[in-house]
């Protein structure tokens, strides 16, 4: 590895708490490195931290300061390369860094990591060929997502999410999926939802696989069935809790690549950014595919 460190900083990330800390993050970031080995850049729209972390040196740390959504782009712009990703996380959600043993950091501990911690290899996602991190949902938790963008600017936090879920149940018509595993079928019927994790979490914590590890080179999949109205307002407060494991209407599976496909379009999101809508979804894991820095 290189002894060059590139940081990228995203402004919006954790509802706009990176762009208040801009400053104390930039001196204390000069404070635990050498000027001469960091590049500090403050991205400037959706997109920018994936050109900057493409653009960093051969061998070099590129370290996402922010959420998940600023994780998901160093790592669409470093896979495939010798660079190697760190986490300040700093953002609402932190799947990534608590994937890898990073969430619980603060700023200074977080800084030391970056620059010096140790460079392990964990595995990398690809759905439809696009690199991912931590996690991919279908269906219900990224109509949801995609919901929360048009609701009232007023709505904020929980408030914002509970618009997003009953807009979203006001309308279910469940999708019928049939999801493919090395050449078979191990599911087809009506779908809530599907997850194909690198990761036990998403949505900031929600233990969806909770046996899920970033390193066996397999995928860690959930398929939610067959739910009414009324039970998906039963089944996530269980699966909030992590006790969603044994209900009748989930099922789980573990392969190195899956496929999903749908009888029409379904939305989805890929480290909690969304994706354009899609009947298919081709997924696998590339084994020791994306270096990442750790204690």
């Amino acid at each position: 590895m290189s002894g060059f460190t590139t940081f990228v900083i995203n402004p919006a990330a954790g509802r706009g708490r990176v762009g208040q800390m801009l400053r104390q993050l930039e001196a204390t970031i000069r404070q635990h490195g050498r000027s001469s080995d960091i590049e500090i850049i403050v991205t400037q729209a959706p997109g920018h931290g994936i050109e900057v972390a493409r653009s960093a040196p051969a061998g070099s740390r590129v370290i996402a300061v922010g959420g998940d959504g600023t994780v998901h782009e160093v790592v669409r712009g470093i896979a495939g390369s010798d660079k190697a990703i760190g986490v300040i996380p700093i953002g609402s959600g932190n799947d990534f860094a608590r994937m890898v043993g990073l969430h619980r950091h603060d700023l200074g501990a977080a800084l030391r990591t970056a620059l010096h911690g140790g460079i392990h290899p964990i595995d990398l996602g690809l759905v439809n060929n696009q690199p991912y991190g931590a996690s991919l949902g279908i269906g219900f938790d990224a109509a949801v997502a995609r919901k929360a963008l048009s609701a009232p600017t007023f709505l904020r936090g929980m408030p914002r999410y509970l618009y997003s879920i009953f807009g979203v149940l006001k309308d279910l018509q469940l999708p019928t999926l049939e999801l493919i595993q090395n050449g078979q079928t191990v599911y087809q019927g009506p779908s809530l939802l599907v997850a194909l994790m690198n990761a036990s979490t998403y949505g900031g914590g929600i233990p969806i696989v909770p046996d899920a590890i970033p390193t066996d080179g397999l995928i860690s999949a959930a398929v939610a069935g067959e739910f009414s109205r009324l039970g998906v307002v039963g089944i996530l407060p269980r699966l909030i809790l992590g006790r969603h494991v044994h209900h009748p209407r989930l099922h789980f599976f573990r392969g190195a690549e899956f496929t999903a496909r749908f009888d029409r379009p379904v939305p989805a999101h890929s480290d909690g950014e969304l994706i354009e809508p899609a009947t298919e979804y081709r997924v696998h894991m590339v084994p020791g595919g994306l270096k990442v820095i750790r204690p």
